[in-house]
């Protein structure tokens, strides 16, 4: 058996929700795929597909590169390197979560095992692929040694594993692929609702030059104590009322609000801001449903509203932009 663990988008709230502020995001039909089978040798295999990467490690390994991580990740809460040195490779973070579901708790194997991992997720555009990954490797080892533990335990495994990669996780992400369909989160009140159901276009910029974690310590140092948090609640609120009543007119004046704020706090590169400009040019709307970019042009996922698709079509192909098929998802992790 395999477990799948959705990808998210956020539809609103972006960067407040660090500060307690409310949020809105959806599960999405990419995942990424873990399986856990037992092995005669005494290692622990790690095999991903979509990195190319595989190699075996010893668990006494596995626990001083555990340890290692946590020193750095003290050493950047103390100001003294940035959070992208806490991971050296990508591979570390699913290390990482392995061997924190082990020692957090307690847990012990007889034999080895070996670690499939396999990911529908565009890497650093938004979509929620380090939450993702954290949550179907616990689940599949949960599976594996036959124990039920409830969505909190998991949740609290996984928050400590993304913080190595993010540095503050509020945890959205990590609720978004646990529950699936749509979430309204507001500090620890998180309420379900329905997938909306309008029509959106999901646009890919490509990956950010920054990760969330450097987009979200750049923007604390300028904005940590700005009233702008206020602003993008009344905007998250507003949309959220939006799609509860269906009022299409209204959702799109909350995402190009949505857009502004995010322009302001300095995560909306000047190529997508043309862009966007462009749908906006068009009766559309759109904005940016991660952590965006500090630097560079690339700025990971848009949502996008605009009814000409043909147009929409024409302008990713002047920008050099995917259009990615993505649909919600109803259900959170689960088993395949």
């Amino acid at each position: 058996m395999k477990i799948q663990a959705p990808g998210k988008l956020i539809l609103s709230g972006e960067h407040a929700v660090v500060y307690g502020k409310p949020a809105l995001a959806m599960a999405v039909n990419r995942y990424v795929i873990a399986k856990v089978v037992s092995q005669t040798s005494p290692f622990i295999s790690f095999d991903l597909s979509d990195l190319a990467y595989e190699h075996r490690f010893r668990f006494s390994t596995l626990r001083q590169l555990k340890e290692r991580i946590k020193r750095k990740y003290e050493r950047f809460m103390k100001g003294d390197i940035k959070i992208s040195e806490v991971l050296q490779k990508p591979v570390e973070l699913a290390q990482f979560a392995f061997m924190i579901f082990f020692d957090t708790l307690n847990m012990k194997l007889n034999q080895g095992v070996k670690i499939y991992l396999e990911s529908e997720i565009p890497m650093g555009c938004g979509m929620g692929s380090s939450a993702a990954t954290i949550l179907s490797i616990v689940h599949a080892m949960a599976l594996h040694v036959g124990i039920n533990l409830p969505q909190d335990t998991f949740f609290r495994l996984g928050l400590e594993a993304e913080n190595m990669q993010h540095g503050y996780s509020s945890g959205l992400d990590l609720q978004a692929s646990l529950r699936g369909s749509c979430i309204y989160m507001h500090g620890k009140e998180i309420i379900s609702r329905p997938l909306p159901n309008m029509k959106f276009h999901w646009v890919n910029t490509g990956s950010p030059k920054t990760t969330t974690g450097e987009s979200v310590a750049t923007v604390a140092s300028h904005f940590k104590s700005s009233s702008i948090w206020d602003e993008f609640e009344i905007v998250t609120k507003a949309m959220d009322q939006a799609f509860q009543a269906n009022q299409v007119d209204q959702v799109k004046t909350m995402v190009k609000a949505n857009h502004q704020l995010l322009t302001k706090i300095g995560v909306v590169p000047d190529r997508v801001a043309e862009f966007v400009d462009e749908v906006e040019g068009r009766d559309g709307a759109a904005k940016i449903c991660g952590a965006g970019a500090t630097r560079g042009d690339s700025a990971g996922m848009l949502l996008v509203m605009v009814d000409d698709e043909e147009f929409l079509k024409n302008l990713c192909e002047k920008y050099a932009y995917g259009i990615l098929p993505v649909l919600g998802e109803e259900r959170g992790v689960h088993v395949v």
